[in-house]
């Protein structure tokens, strides 16, 4: 019962954190403009992410425009984009092969030792999954950071973290974690001994002395 439990509580965790992964894919909410100059101008948020950028007027109305041509992106962005989506996929296939190797889930129910591999593969999948996740975000962050901090780039193109690299974080680390936990819900084999021989049991006396 115990190692159904954290089983389960794994693929929660390794469910919602792909749940996080989408959202943080298609947020525009990567980085955002930052006002630390002496001219400090707060009329519009500007924002930009994997997909698009976007400016957010005073009056709270979001202007967005998606990039125009995928050649005329830096690398790293479209190595960025690939990682993400490529996170997606793999916490697609990790949902369908864990739920089959659930305990709870009908299918597969003659064959428990094909079961409990499924549902680690599955766990596996999620950790792949959360790993590129957590790389895609962490390169781009470490991006952002170095150009905030260049003394070449102008004061008013500086850039912070925004909200998505956040929740992109969260999210790899509960794949991560969730995924982890898949693979260590899985009982121990135990140790088969072979049977005992029972030994007959002596003839009973009839009482007759043989000489």
């Amino acid at each position: 019962m115990a190692s159904g439990g954290l089983q389960l509580l794994g693929f929660v965790m390794a469910f919602l954190g792909w749940i996080g992964i989408i959202i943080s894919t298609a947020m525009p909410q990567w980085k955002m403009a930052s006002y630390a100059g002496d001219n400090i101008v707060t009329a519009q948020a500007l924002y930009e992410g994997l997909w698009m950028s976007c400016a957010m007027q005073s009056t709270g109305q979001i202007q967005c425009k998606v990039y125009d041509s995928l050649l005329k992106l830096e690398s790293s962005l479209q190595a960025t984009r690939a990682l993400m989506v490529a996170s997606i996929l793999l916490g697609l296939v990790g949902v369908f092969v864990a739920v089959t190797g659930m305990k709870c889930m009908k299918c597969m129910e003659d064959d428990q030792v094909k079961k409990m591999r499924m549902a680690v593969f599955g766990g596996v999948i999620f950790i792949i999954s959360g790993l590129a996740a957590l790389v895609a975000t962490s390169w781009y962050g470490n991006r952002v950071a170095r150009a905030f901090y260049d003394p070449f780039t102008p004061v008013n193109t500086r850039f912070e973290f925004g909200s998505a690299l956040f929740i992109g974080w969260a999210a790899s680390s509960l794949a991560i974690l969730g995924g982890s936990f898949l693979c260590c819900s899985c009982p121990q084999r135990e140790t088969s001994y072979p049977p005992t021989r029972g030994y007959p049991k002596n003839a009973s006396s009839t009482g007759k002395d043989y000489v």
